[in-house]
C-alpha cells in the first residue's frame, strides 16, 4: 500500500512550557514513520493556537523554522479547546491530506499509539478512537466523576467511547461527513460515534502532564460534562435551576426540622406541612423551567448562527506558494 499523507492538529492555549518538546517528539515520530513507508515525507505537525496570552504563537514560528514540518492557525481571541480541533479538521478538510489525527499538545495521550492508527487506517478503517485502557494517572475524584459521566451519557441515550477524549484518527470520507454537522457547540466525543462508518480502537497508557497548567480545571469540566449532555450551559438558566434545587434542599431540611419540633411536642398544627409544601413544589417548578430553559437557551445560541471561530492568522505551506 501506498504511504498516506498524515496531519497532526494539536490545540494549543498557552503551552510555551512545552511546546517545542511536543514538536520534537512528535517530529521524530513522523521521520520514523516516513522512514518505514507509513506516510508520505510531506506529512506535518499543525498548531491551533487558541487565542495564547503567551509566547506559544512566536514559538509555533520558531518551530516552522526550525524544522519545516509544521503549520499553524491562530485564533484571534480564546475560542474554547474544541473549536481549535473543530478548525484544524475544516482547514484540512478536502486537501490532498488523507490522515488527520488530533491529540492535545501536552501529549499525555501517547503519541506512539498513532503509528498503530496508521496502521488500522490503512487495513479499511475510517475513525480510528485512542482508549485510555487505565486511569491511573486520574486522581480519585476525577477517576469516579468520569466514570459517572460515561454512565449518565449512556444512560441518556449518547453514543459515546468511554475513556475516549479527543485523540482519533480520522480520514477524508469521516471529515466530509463531519463538514455537515453546524451546530455552534459541538461535543466532539459525541459526535463521531454519530457519524459511523468503519472505527477501530488503539488503546494506550495516558502520562502525567510534562509542563505547565491543565486547562480543564474543575469548573471547565463540569461545564465541559454539561454541554455534553444538553449541547450547550446557559449560565443564567442554570442558575434559576440550581436555585430551584438549593430551594428545594431547604424545604427538607425544614421537614426535618418540623419533625423533630413535633416530637418535642414545639410545633403548631397545619401551617409546618404548608410551609414544607409550598417551598418544596416551588423548588420543583424552578428546577423544571430550569432544565426546559436550557434547551430554548441552546436553539436561542444556535439560531444566532455566529462563526465557531475566527482565524487571525495562518502559517502554512499554501501561504508560501501564494
Amino acid at each position: 500500500m501506498a504511504a498516506k499523507k498524515l496531519a497532526i492538529v494539536l490545540p494549543a492555549y498557552n503551552e510555551e512550557e512545552v511546546i517545542e518538546k511536543t514538536t520534537a517528539r512528535l517530529h521524530g515520530l513522523l521521520l520514523s514513520m516516513i522512514e518505514n513507508k507509513k506516510i508520505t515525507s510531506d506529512s506535518f505537525i499543525m498548531y491551533v493556537d487558541d487565542g495564547s496570552k503567551d509566547r506559544t504563537w512566536e514559538l509555533v514560528n520558531q518551530l516552522r523554522e526550525q524544522y519545516g514540518q509544521v503549520q499553524g492557525i491562530r485564533f484571534s481571541t480564546n475560542f474554547g479547546h474544541q473549536n481549535a480541533l473543530i478548525a484544524g479538521m475544516t482547514h484540512l478538510t478536502g486537501t490532498d491530506v488523507d490522515y488527520v489525527v488530533t491529540i492535545d499538545a501536552d501529549l499525555q495521550d501517547d503519541p506512539e499509539a498513532i503509528v498503530d492508527m496508521v496502521d488500522l487506517a490503512n487495513a479499511g478503517k475510517d475513525i480510528v478512537y485512542g482508549v485510555r485502557n487505565d486511569r491511573t494517572t486520574d486522581t480519585l475524584f476525577k477517576r469516579y466523576t468520569a466514570q459517572g459521566f460515561y454512565k449518565v451519557m449512556s444512560a441518556l441515550g449518547v453514543n459515546s467511547i468511554p475513556n475516549h477524549a479527543d485523540f482519533r484518527l480520522v480520514n477524508q470520507k469521516v471529515l466530509k461527513a463531519f463538514s455537515a454537522y453546524q451546530e455552534r457547540e459541538m461535543f466532539l466525543r459525541g459526535i463521531f460515534p454519530l457519524i459511523g462508518f468503519n472505527e477501530g480502537r488503539v488503546y494506550y497508557a495516558r502520562a502525567e502532564r510534562e509542563a505547565g497548567e491543565t486547562k480543564y480545571p474543575l469548573r471547565k469540566m463540569i461545564q465541559f460534562a454539561a454541554t455534553g449532555i444538553t449541547s450547550f450551559s446557559i449560565s443564567p438558566i442554570t442558575f434559576v435551576r440550581n436555585l430551584g434545587i438549593g430551594i428545594f434542599g431547604i424545604s427538607i431540611l425544614f421537614l426535618i426540622y418540623i419533625f423533630f419540633g413535633w416530637a418535642f411536642g414545639k410545633t403548631s398544627t397545619g401551617w409546618p406541612t404548608l410551609m414544607v409544601s409550598i417551598w418544596m413544589l416551588g423548588g420543583l417548578q424552578l428546577v423544571a423551567i430550569g432544565i426546559i430553559g436550557e434547551y430554548i437557551g441552546k436553539i436561542f445560541m444556535e439560531v444566532k448562527h455566529r462563526p465557531r471561530y475566527i482565524i487571525a492568522e495562518e502559517l502554512n505551506d499554501y501561504d508560501e506558494q501564494a
